[in-house]
């Protein structure tokens, strides 16, 4: 027997787009999660054909629920639960790290700290 509706916390946890239960019900009170554009609390109801829009840890996440679980499961099944209109993950070199000194050479000069700081914005 399927349930016609199911919980978001329940259903973004069980679908793999939150590491575990906690975690999506804090989501949902943050505002990290929207079902059909509009802020979803942890026990709002999700309903097949809804989409779902997530801020998870592995990105910006916009999905469409076709089918609903109440139960975790495996990584492919939880694929077949969902079609996935996800924006393309920004390009690796936008996500480069903050260049560092090389090791050894000391302190920056206050002309180097006042460049370091123009570069960071503040």
């Amino acid at each position: 027997m399927d349930p016609s509706t199911v919980r978001t916390d329940v259903w973004v946890w069980a679908v793999r787009l939150f590491p575990s239960r906690s975690a999506a019900a804090t989501a949902c009170k943050g505002g990290k999660v929207h079902v059909n554009g509009k802020r979803a609390k942890p026990a709002q109801p999700v309903a097949v054909g809804d989409r779902v829009e997530a801020t998870a840890p592995s990105g910006e996440r916009v999905v469409v629920v076709t089918r609903l679980l109440t139960k975790r499961v495996g990584a492919t099944p939880a694929r077949e639960c969902y079609e996935d209109h996800s924006p393309a993950p920004e390009p690796r070199e936008w996500r480069l790290a903050m260049p560092r000194r090389d090791p050894g050479t000391g302190r920056p000069t206050k002309k180097e700290r006042r460049k370091l700081d123009r570069f960071r914005g503040r």
